[in-house]
């Protein structure tokens, strides 16, 4: 998989991001209210399987969650958008030299919907522009 988005026909996002601080770091953007607000959306996450938690999502609404995997600076899981898109957005975080190799997983987009169509093209061109915005905020918190 290369750093650049994936959409495939069965409603699914794919990317990757090379970001130049360690597991730990990224681990904090992806589960610290604080710093997820800064790069993508404001809302109460925390890394514990079961957490329910709301994501602003500006003009989109306020999108309601729940973790569903958790492996601590490695792997976090949870469903999107309960209830409209009813997505599974999961994270992967790899090691790699100083840095980590971010995996996006964005699944379950219904192809069959015009919502669920225009949501995965929307997210699709997004999700880069999200990465690249989670890399300036860690370098910014340096």
């Amino acid at each position: 998989m290369n750093d650049k988005p994936g959409n495939d026909t069965d409603g699914t996002i794919e990317c990757a991001k090379f970001l130049p601080h360690p597991p730990a770091a990224v681990w904090t953007a992806l589960t610290d209210p604080g710093l997820h607000a800064r790069w993508w959306a404001a809302g109460d996450v925390k890394p514990v399987v079961g957490h329910r938690f709301t994501l602003d999502m500006g003009s989109w609404g306020h999108q309601p969650c729940e973790v569903t995997e958790v492996e601590p600076e490695r792997l976090l899981a949870y469903r999107f958008a309960e209830g409209s898109l009813d997505t599974t957005i999961t994270w992967r975080l790899v090691p790699e030299g100083t840095g980590t190799r971010l995996f996006l997983t964005h699944t379950g987009f219904d192809l069959d919907s015009p919502m669920g169509r225009q949501a995965l093209e929307g997210m699709g061109e997004g999700w880069p522009h999200l990465l690249d915005r989670m890399e300036t905020t860690l370098t910014e918190s340096r």
